[in-house]
Parts: C-alpha cells; structure tokens; sequence
C-alpha cells in the first residue's frame, strides 16, 4: 500500500528526552502500552557537530523480530525533503504486554543492530524468541485497538501517529493465528474493555482483538478453525466460536453448539448471553428473556449481562422492568487506552503527502493561528457527549426507551418504579405528624381548605395567575425590542421549556438510611412503597443528562421551524452543527441527524460529520453515497498518516460483497476525483483482493 508521510516531532536540545519518558511511564501501564515509539538523530551533512532528535509514533508494524524493527528504521533513512541533513541512529520502543516489557531496537548507521528489552524498573534484559512472539501479538492487537473508526476522534488525541494494516496477507495471518492459539490462554493478563470488571478466558483485549480482526476481514473460517482447536481444551470457547458461526452465517450449527455446550455448563454466562443476543436478533423476544435471565443469575457482578437483559425488556415493551434492570447494572469507572506522556517538543513538522491532497478536505479549514469555531455555551455544556464504557451504553439504552415512548411517558413510568423525593417526604411526614382531633369547627376547616395556611379562599390562585401574566407581559416587551433572530431563539427556548417536564428528584438511599432509625416511619414507608425501588445516583443524573440533550434538540427543531416560516437564513458554524448532528444521532432522530452533518460539511469538511453520513447511508443500503462518503475518509485519513482503519476496511468488504469489486471499481472511476485519491481507496480493495473476500472472484 502506498505509504503515509512521516511526521517529525523534533528535540533541538535534549536529544532522547522522548526515551526517558518513555521508559519512566513503563511501571504506569496497565494494558496494551502506547503506539510504538520511532526515535532517531539526524545530524548535518556538513556540519556534523550539530545533532537533532526527531520521533514520531507508529501502529502495525511486524514485530515478530528485531531484523523487521530495523527494516523500518532503515526505511526512514532518506528524505527527500531533507537532504542537509543525515540519521545517524534510530531505536524502535514496541511494548509487550505480556511481560510488561519494552522491547527495543537499537540501529546504528552505518553499523549494527542491537536489541534487547528494559523493564519496568528501566533495567536491561536479553530478548529472547519467546518475548518475540508476545511482542508480535501486542502489536497486531494495538494496531486493531489504536486504528481509528473514520470520525478522527482516535487520530486527535495523539499527534504523529502513523497507522499501518498489521495483516496484509494470509502468510501474516497465518502467523497471527497461531501466535493467538499459543498465547490464548495468558489473554487475560492483557486487560479487558471497559464493560468488563474481570478479564477471563472469553473477555479480554486478545479475544476482543481476534473478534475484529475477523468481522474487519470476513476471514471467519479462519476463525472457525482456530476456536475450533482451542474449544477441546476449554469448552467456554464456544461462546466465541458460536458468535463467529453466526457472523459466518452458519446458524443452525451455531445454535446447535451452544445447546451442546450449555449441557456441559449450564451457567457459563458466555455463552448464555450469545444465546440470548441470538434469540433477540431473530425477534424470539420471550426465549432471549429466558436466557437473559439465567446470564444475570450466572454473572451478577458483569455490566454486559444486565444490559442484555435490559434490551431485552425493552423489545418486549416492559419498560418499567427495563428501568430497574438498567438501575441495577454495576457501573465501572472508564479507564482510557494507555497513551504516550511526552515532554514539550520544540517543533513539530506535519508534511502532507501529494497523494492525499484534495480540495474539497482543504477548502475552509482554519488556518494556522485563526480561532476555532465559536460554539454556543449550551452546546459545549452537552455532558452525554464525553460518555464512555459502561455510562455510554446505559444511556443509549435510556435514550432508546426514551424514543420508543417519549419523555413524558418516561417520566410517568419512572415515577411509578423509583421512589421520588417530595412522595417520600410527605409519606414520612404524614408518619410522624399526630393525628389531629376527629371534631370540627369552622376554624380548621377554613384552615384546612386555604393553600398557603392562612390566606382566603381563591387569593393565592388569583395571586399566581397574575404572577404568570406579569411574566409573559416581561416577557412580551423585552422580545419587543430585540431582532427577529434573538425572538426567535428566546421564543423557542421558552417552548421547549414549556413542553418538557423537567425530572424530579428521587429520593437519595442515604436519606431513607438515615431517617429510618423510627421504628413507625419505617414501617409505614415500607408498607407505602414496598413495590418500588431507590434510583441510583448515576442514573438519576443520566435522566438529568437526556433531559438537556431533549431540551437543546427541541430548541433546535423549534427555531429551525420558525426560521423557514419567516424564510430567514438559519446560522450556524460548522462545529455547531457537528455537535447538533451529534446529538440528534444519539437521541435516535436520524434524519435530523443527516442533515445537520450536511449543513456542517457545506462550510468545511469533517471526518465526524461524514462518518455520521456514511453510517445513515449503510443503514439506507445507499451504495453511490456510501463510496463516496468512504473515498473522502480514506483520503483524509491518509493525509493524517493513517493507512488502516478496521471500520473503513469493513465497510469496503461489505460493499464489495454486495456489490461485486468490479462494479465497486467502475463507480470509484465514475467520480470527477483526483486519479491519486481514486488510487488511495483501490488500496483498501487490494487488502480484499489478497484474502480472497466474496465479491473479488473475476
């Protein structure tokens, strides 16, 4: 495949402060470790006293072997942009997970190769064949885990990473495969994805890895025959084996084997939850219940397990139960992906390469020194945005009940599952308060009827009602005064809050703790509420959450409305309107979604927006615009030195599957796109080509 530019992050003073860091933060690391580091020094053609350290990172190199390090290195020797200067030594840091080991390659030029390994504590050890093949497997891993998904979020956050496809051929996944069988039984010692507490034999990153590797690909036989061999030594193997059958379409001897297995364990939560996700699928919402259930029996402490029985809930329409199943999911605290702690560079040289030019990627970007898009204070503050783990999929399945009922049903139905705080206070103080005298006088029963305590019949209701008017009467003459946008956008603001009802508190469990020391009080409160449960802090914040993101949407769709009625322009910037399709994709509102990210993309081009259009038109099986949404993230993906990205090479194999390579091909041609960015997204169907994926044949 065509290679990315290298970026350079330059030291001019402290050469090898990169590697210091790099081996201080080595004791930090928790699972995979960091992209690899590329460490070189450049010294002058003529003045050969004055030496610089340049680095860069970098995913999917062959790391089976120092002579496979080295080959990269020697790779970066020449510039053609740089021809006054030299490298003169380079080191290759690439981290093993397994033994928590740096494994290093040292290149002198001209000269020779070192390699060995330092430990955590910065020590030296000799690199032997078997920490080879650890190292092997890590990198293939860490290229799947660090790749970007196409929307450039991954690609932010470290800067000069450049991404290769770790297998190009089935030679290389040959050697990855049996790796993985050697090394599959240690996987847990890699660590496991943020829904999962505990790593074991099935939920861990080097299961995880193989499983996108092999959806990424298609190469499901593969698959079959290596969870094949490794299910004679572990029978909980075939949860996983059982859902690469079911990617493979091989259905009926999927089913059969989990019936099999489950004979021999009969509470493994695997392969009960595969079970369950089957039956889903196939609408078979009561049996999925069933199954669902005895998951949660088995493994009561796993996220996973109880969000499955929440979806299933959910499709059966039982939201009530659906809410306390959500409320009872144990939540972990999101640890993010071991990334590099570098020191302040004193430069930093990002090239492009000529292949990757395209205007359209170009044409309204901010250029250096110019601000970034100013973005309205309410949509900066949207909190659902920064979820992750085990919080992002409560809420996109809180935001899933909330699109099949609606906000007000589900305030209804929360009510009546969860104890709220002003029903709980008053049954407590209707416990505590004496019974008053059974005699009546015209005293307490004036007193009785009057709503504040004290004032005549009627008073307080005329009162509030004149307090409202006096409000809409403010309201009403400041709007006067103002331009027909900011009326607008006021009117709208006070519509959507007067549409929506904003959730009430719950009762806190540490209050009914602490006011359960009455014995009385406690008995009635049990004998009033015994049918409902206390909410969980986290989730009475996510009702909170979803109740803004609403909130924002409904503004939104209220001012874009009253804008085309009185035929006026409706302004954002681009980064508004990325946020605004954001947030219409998360509350399920697709095509609203689709056209804020169109009107993002009418100012300028982002890999966000257009990631959101190339999922709206897979799911619309829109062929045309599907290519074309993935030539253009291909393309930027390449000018920001990225080669591989599982999502993108997942999207071509389906399209070439459905659509034939050939056919795929002619309509790549058919577009008035550079021939060099045409070239960029053949590359992607070449990897296709090489593993022999349905729809290359002829």
């Amino acid at each position: 495949m065509v290679a990315p530019a290298v970026p350079e992050i330059i030291e001019d003073d402290d050469i090898g402060l990169a590697v210091d860091a790099r081996t201080e933060s080595l004791a930090g690391l928790r699972e995979l470790g960091p992209p690899d580091l590329v460490h070189l020094v450049k010294q002058g053609v003529k003045a050969t006293s004055k030496q610089t350290g340049i680095y860069h990172h970098v995913t999917g190199i062959d790391a089976s072997s120092s002579a496979s390090l080295a080959a990269y290195i020697n790779t970066l020797t020449y510039n053609p942009a740089d021809k006054s200067n030299k490298v003169v030594s380079g080191l290759y840091c690439c981290y093993n997970a397994f033994s928590h080991l740096d494994m290093r390659v040292e290149v002198k030029i001209p000269g020779g190769v070192e390699s060995y390994c330092v430990d955590e504590r910065g020590d030296r050890r000799v690199a032997t064949a078997n920490l080879w093949l650890e190292t092997f497997l890590c990198g293939v891993l860490r290229a799947y885990f660090y790749a970007d998904d196409g929307s450039g979020d991954t690609i932010k956050k470290i800067i000069g990473v450049r991404r290769f496809n770790p297998i190009t051929s089935t030679e290389t996944e040959h050697r990855f495969l049996e790796a993985a069988e050697k090394l599959f039984f240690s996987g847990r010692q890699l660590g496991s994805d943020p829904e999962i507490q505990i790593p074991n034999v099935t939920s861990n990153h080097l299961t995880a890895g193989l499983l996108k590797y092999l959806k990424t690909t298609g190469r499901y036989t593969s698959g079959i025959n290596l969870f094949e061999k490794l299910r004679t030594k572990d029978v909980e193997v075939s949860a996983l084996l059982a859902k690469i059958l079911l990617e493979g379409d091989e259905e009926v001897q999927a089913v059969r084997m989990l019936y099999e297995s489950l004979q021999d364990v009969p509470m493994d939560y695997s392969l009960l939850d595969a079970q369950a996700e089957f039956c889903l699928s196939k609408g078979e919402n009561e049996l999925a219940l069933e199954c669902a259930k005895r998951a949660v029996t088995a493994a009561p402490s796993e996220f996973s397990t109880w969000a499955r029985l929440c979806e299933v809930y959910v499709s059966l329409e039982h939201f009530g139960l659906a809410l306390l199943t959500l409320n009872s999911c144990p939540m972990f605290s999101y640890q993010d992906k071991d990334s590099p702690r570098m020191p302040e560079p004193s430069r930093v040289l990002l090239p492009v390469m000529q292949e990757s030019v395209l205007d359209e990627i170009d044409e309204g970007q901010p250029r250096a020194g110019e601000g970034y898009d100013q973005v309205h204070v309410s949509l900066r503050k949207l909190q659902a945005a920064t979820y992750q783990g085990t919080f992002l999929k409560a809420y996109s399945l809180l935001t899933d009940i909330a699109a099949r009922i609606g906000w007000d049903a589900l305030l209804k139905t929360r009510s009546q599952v969860f104890v709220m705080e002003e029903e709980y206070r008053a049954e407590r103080h209707a416990s505590l308060t004496p019974k008053m005298p059974s005699s009546r006088n015209a005293s307490t029963t004036g007193l009785a009827g009057t709503p504040n305590g004290g004032e005549p019949y009627g008073q307080a209701d005329d009162n509030s009602a004149s307090d409202d008017e006096d409000e809409k009467t403010l309201a009403e003459s400041s709007h006067q005064g103002g331009l027909n946008g900011d009326r607008i956008q006021q009117n709208s603001e006070m519509s959507a809050n007067e549409s929506m009802e904003k959730p009430l508190p719950t009762i806190k469990a540490e209050e009914v703790k602490s006011g359960s020391d009455d014995p009385d009080s406690t008995n009635e409160d049990q004998g009033q509420f015994q049918n409902k449960r206390l909410c969980e802090r986290w989730l009475d914040n996510l009702f909170m959450v979803l109740y803004e993101d609403l909130r924002i949407y409904t503004i939104w769709r209220t001012e874009m409305s009253q804008y085309r009625q009185q035929q006026m322009q409706y302004k954002k910037s681009a980064a508004e309107w990325e946020i605004l399709g954001d947030l219409a994709e998360r509350l399920h509102h697709n095509n609203e979604a689709l056209e804020a990210y169109q009107q993002c993309l009418n100012i300028r081009f982002s890999p966000k927006a257009m990631k959101g259009l190339l999922k709206m038109y897979e799911s619309k099986n829109d062929t045309r615009n599907t290519l074309a949404c993935l030539i253009r993230l291909i393309t930027w993906q390449y000018r920001w030195y990225s080669e591989f990205s599982p999502e993108l090479l997942h999207s071509m194999r389906k399209l070439v599957e459905e659509e034939g390579a050939l056919k795929i091909r002619s309509i790549i041609q058919s577009t008035t796109l550079p021939q060099h960015v045409m070239d960029l997204t053949h590359e992607y169907a070449q990897v296709l080509l090489a593993f022999k994926s349905t729809g290359t044949d002829g």
